[in-house]
């Protein structure tokens, strides 16, 4: 692949010529600290793993090299199915098996994070030319420090395995050697240790490549012949009675599991039709996808038709288990949307796929359990056969459609410069970007919330309760201590009970979503001063409940206070029952409950146009402060504590984007669209 012109010589010179001028200094330094991160996470990693007690790392090299490991033992490598290579894998890893106990540990993780560095620099190396040179300079330690993060290079390094090495054989091949029968060589031996990765052949014959073509094939069909030769009850035990290794590792149909196969099988599919099914939507994938890959291959963009076909390879496997995803992090190379705001979509997702767990991207809801325990999969399956990316040639490519901006406010301080992107837009973001990043924040905030609380409601509880009397003695001598008054004042009223306890529970994420879903449609400018105010708030917030977890009233036993909400808790429970396990409880300084609705209550007031809109936004907050009072689940210190960081929010998106403008002249923001339009056609 590496010897055919497409669009300005191979990729390796091409970048090469790119990054070879004298680098400006601020592009060096910004260089030198992407590579320090990228070195700060290797580390972290190498920790990670050797920190893990010996029985419980490395757990798939200790069961094939270990005293009784697979790759020891005279009878079939499949007799246990815990060896979930091919033939040919064990063929080779046999003669290596007194090194590999020797290299459990140090060498072993080090080994494996030398392939991910190359793995790397190659993909740097192979983006679609031309560069400009701050790509050039910074895509290797990006490129890098992005597969440290990956679920699928954790796995690898956690469990042992050696998924790493059919990848960077297929990217040797495709970028690094010379002459294709190397080329070749090096894609067989790959597909004999992942057959799937046969796929490569009809690429490479479709494109020209005929020689490294034949001796790909000429290569798996060696090494499978060998393997065969040498160990011929293995062969056919992994060949015929394992469907090419479908039967092998966990269960097929296990989440871990990302292949079409694994999501039929989740669906309750089974049997002839199942296979059926999956032979063909797998035979339609590959097709489609192959096509796909050799037209960007014909447009010069060789690393993507590489992570198309590797993502289709993954669909149309019988297992892919994670530590075999990683062509779905190179399909981020890709490039889709023709407007600025669009841009970001696909990279963000492909990213937060590969970094994060499904329960971060998708709530966990019964209706949505098809998408999340087969999100990996859907990403691979979009790459492969949907995502519209750009062809080099559209004038898109380089310069998307810029967002329309309204003049830019002086800086309110000189040392406190505007920030670009929270600049005030007239056009609206990206839907589904919003969505995607307001569904990992709330994640994030949810995850925070219970680690300040040391992971469980019992772990900070003597801490939490001492600062609950620090809070109440405070009230006590301000005389604002009126929450055990309120509360059983309101718990002797039945229908006012009830009409709080409701009101707590339902719209305290209701209504906030519903003025930024009323701003993205109607005020798409000011969702963005608004949107960028909650989210400075919700930080300032999750820091409070790291630094000063808090015991709400309902949960200080000796104050007698009582949760109207959850019912009686039983105290001799370390986390009081399971309703209040559910996450961290002792979140309550400052009260996000009362701070979302302060935001909603200004946002309101601000904006409506009519005065019984601004009198519904005020009495929103007022509302939530008595439910939070009356319900014992915050003190009043709390909801001063919620007023505070969303001042703060609301400050800090001012200085760092800005007035909002309330009384900008409509037709100034016309004429500032026009003209940011016309400069995107003049830049086109």
């Amino acid at each position: 692949m590496t010897n055919a012109d497409h669009g300005g010589g191979r990729p390796v010179e091409g970048f090469g010529a790119t990054a070879a001028g004298g680098a400006r200094p601020r592009l060096r330094v910004a260089r030198a600290g992407l590579w320090l991160i990228a070195a700060v996470l290797a580390a972290r990693q190498v920790a990670v793993v050797l920190a893990t007690p010996r029985g419980e790392r490395l757990t798939d090299l200790e069961t094939w090299v270990g005293p009784n490991g697979v790759l020891h033992v005279n009878g079939s490598l499949y007799d246990s199915t815990r060896f979930t290579g091919t033939p040919f894998g064990g063929l080779v890893l046999k003669p290596l098996t007194r090194s590999a106990e020797q290299a459990l540990g140090w060498g072993w993780t080090f080994g494996t994070l030398l392939l991910v560095v190359a793995l790397g620099v190659i993909a740097a190396r192979a983006l679609p030319q031309p560069v400009g040179r701050r790509t050039a300079l910074l895509a290797a330690p990006v490129a890098v420090s992005l597969l440290m993060l990956s679920l699928p290079v954790r796995s690898t390094l956690s469990l042992g395995q050696t998924s790493i090495i059919p990848v960077l054989l297929v990217l040797l091949g495709c970028f690094t050697v010379h002459g294709q029968r190397t080329s070749g060589l090096l894609i067989g031996l790959a597909a004999a240790l992942q057959p799937t990765l046969l796929l490569f052949t009809p690429l490479l014959w479709c494109t020209g490549r005929r020689r490294a073509a034949l001796a790909t094939g000429v290569t798996f069909a060696a090494g499978t012949g060998l393997a065969w030769a040498a160990m011929p009850h293995d062969s056919y035990r992994y060949w015929v009675h394992h469907m090419a290794g479908a039967g092998l590792g966990g269960r097929a149909d296990d989440l871990a599991n990302q292949s079409l196969h694994g999501a039929l099988l989740r669906l309750g599919l089974n049997g002839p039709l199942e296979v059926a099914l999956f032979l063909t939507l797998g035979a339609a994938v590959a097709v489609l996808a192959l096509r796909r890959a050799v037209r960007y291959f014909g447009d010069g963009q060789l690393l993507l038709a590489v992570a198309i076909t590797g993502c289709a390879a993954i669909v149309v496997a019988p297992t892919a288990w994670q530590h075999q995803l990683l062509w779905v992090l190179l399909a981020v190379v890709g490039r889709a949307g023709t407007r600025a705001g669009d841009r970001p979509v696909w990279p963000v997702a492909v990213v937060l796929v590969m970094t994060l767990p499904a329960g971060m991207l998708l709530p966990d809801m019964d209706a949505l359990h098809p998408l999340r325990d087969n999100v990996v999969l859907l990403a691979a399956l979009a790459a492969a056969t949907a995502v519209p990316f750009l062809p080099r040639g559209s004038p898109h490519y380089r310069s998307p459609k810029p967002a329309a901006y309204a003049p830019a406010a002086a800086a309110r301080f000189r040392h406190v410069p505007m920030v670009p992107f929270l600049r005030r837009a007239l056009t609206r973001p990206n839907l589904l970007l919003e969505l995607l990043l307001l569904r990992v924040t709330y994640a994030a905030y949810s995850q925070v919330r219970l680690a300040a609380g040391g992971g469980s409601n019992s772990a900070g509880r003597a801490e939490a309760e001492e600062h609950g009397r620090q809070v109440y003695d405070l009230e006590r001598v301000l005389r604002l201590d009126i929450e055990r008054w309120v509360n059983h004042t309101v718990a002797g009223i039945d229908w006012l009970r009830d009409f709080l306890d409701q009101y707590y529970t339902s719209f305290h994420f209701v209504v906030p979503l519903a003025v930024l879903a009323l701003l993205y449609r109607r005020r798409p400018g000011d969702y963005r001063w608004a949107r960028s105010a909650l989210g400075f708030a919700t930080l300032l917030a999750l820091a409070g409940f790291w630094l000063y977890p808090l015991a709400p009233p309902r949960l200080m036993p000796a104050l007698g206070f009582i949760d109207t909400v959850h019912g009686v808790q039983d105290f001799s429970q370390p986390d009081y029952g399971t309703l209040t396990a559910l996450t961290n409880q002792y979140a309550a300084m400052p009260s996000l409950h009362f701070g979302w609705s302060l935001w909603c209550g200004v946002v309101i007031a601000v904006l409506a146009s009519r005065w019984w809109m601004k009198a519904l936004g005020v009495l929103h907050p007022l509302l939530t402060f008595a439910s939070i009072v009356a319900t014992a689940n915050h003190w009043v210190l709390d909801a001063a504590g919620g007023a505070v960081v969303v001042a703060v929010g609301f400050g800090v998106t001012y200085f760092l984007q800005g007035p909002r403008r309330a009384t900008a002249d409509p037709q100034q923001d016309s004429r500032a669209a026009h003209a940011s339009a016309g400069r995107s056609t003049n830049s086109v």
